[in-house]
């Protein structure tokens, strides 16, 4: 019996790693009738996954260190969490659109310091329903 486990061929491919961050916040999408529920001031319990990707690993065996990403948790924190996101966002609140600017806000601040690449950003606003942004890059 041998103390290692067997050696096995390493397949090609690509590595995917994802990371959850959680806030409070309330909101409302002004541009609704005043008699739908999501035109009026209401709060959820975000969600956001942040998923990465890389055709090679950094030392010592990672697409990105989770503990790099801790700078988009300080984002949330200081300019999400417990905010109305209709007041501090420069967008219209919805988790679509919410996507795309953490996703923004990724590639302008955190990716260019880290290993890997942002390959998508969901936004959880209940258990049931999400939205995600997808990044569409230029072919190289």
């Amino acid at each position: 019996m041998s103390d290692h486990a067997p050696t096995v061929t390493l397949p090609h491919g690509t590595f995917t790693i994802a990371k959850r961050f959680t806030f409070q916040a309330g909101h409302r999408l002004p541009s609704l009738p005043p008699e739908h529920k999501c035109g009026r001031q209401h709060g959820h319990s975000y969600e956001v996954e942040v998923i990465l990707t890389s055709d090679s690993l950094a030392d010592p065996g990672f697409v990105t260190d989770f503990g790099d990403l801790h700078p988009f948790k300080e984002f949330i924190d200081k300019e999400l969490d417990h905010r109305n996101l209709h007041e501090v966002l420069p967008i219209e609140p919805t988790s679509e659109l919410l996507a795309q600017y953490l996703a923004g806000w990724i590639i302008d601040n955190l990716e260019p310091t880290v290993p890997g690449e942002l390959v998508a950003v969901c936004v959880h606003e209940t258990v049931s329903g999400w939205a995600r942004f997808d990044v569409v890059r230029p072919q190289r």
